[in-house]
């Protein structure tokens, strides 16, 4: 899983592309210290909209700045962002992203260590609200872009049979595409914006192998729908 603001070895490269990203993989420490939601979404905002200070972040989140502070010094404990003193003067602190972006490892969420996993189970949960959250967004202020933008925006959902292996795959080479698409900030054309996308993978029952010879619960679309 990746988060741009979570996934695994990138597509070969030619020699002369773009360097690849910086991203930093969670171990059981660093996923502790940046499962907060808060903390997710401050340094989602450093990386998306480049350094910032405390006070500039609490009045974009509509948070307390004694708040931000203290949780981005969390993040900074555990390496995630780090003082960028050339872009304030005087006793303003500024703050920036060390990474670009995360790489997480579902091995995690079973980790033998209970607050491991319940730290991973609420990783998982922020990301989703977060996705969910940036969509209704779009949706609340689509109006106000070009009708270019508008009819580029896409809100689709596809139900296929694949095996794990074929999910996989399918998996790697959506996001090697994506990576064929990126370019660095300097290099993007004029008329170019920052733009999400999110990816949802996931199987639906019954589970393959399992005994399906009792009835679907509540809500449970027969296999073929």
């Amino acid at each position: 899983m990746n988060d741009d603001a979570n996934r695994g070895a990138g597509a070969a490269r030619d020699p002369g592309a773009a360097a690849p990203r910086r991203l930093r993989t969670l171990d059981a420490r660093s996923l502790r210290g940046l499962a907060h939601p808060l903390r997710m979404e401050l340094l989602n905002t450093l990386r998306h909209d480049g350094p910032a200070t405390a006070s500039q972040l609490a009045a974009r989140l509509g948070e307390s700045s004694g708040a931000t502070s203290y949780h981005l010094r969390q993040l900074a404990e555990h390496g995630f962002v780090e003082d960028a003193p050339e872009q304030g003067k005087g006793r303003e602190r500024w703050w920036r992203a060390v990474e670009e972006g995360t790489q997480f490892d579902d091995t995690l969420l079973t980790d033998s260590n209970p607050a491991v996993r319940g730290a991973a189970d609420l990783f998982m949960h922020e990301v989703a609200a977060t996705h969910t959250r940036e969509l209704s967004s779009w949706i609340g202020s689509r109006g106000e872009w070009p009708r270019a933008w508008q009819r580029v925006s896409d809100v689709s959902d596809f139900t296929m049979r694949l095996t794990a292996g074929q999910a996989r795959e399918l998996g790697e080479k959506i996001h090697d595409l994506i990576e064929s698409y990126r370019v660095p900030d300097p290099d993007a054309p004029a008329d170019s914006a920052q733009v999400r996308l999110h990816i949802h993978a996931f199987p639906r029952g019954p589970v393959p192998g399992a005994d399906d010879s009792r009835s679907p619960g509540p809500g449970t679309a027969p296999p073929d729908a």
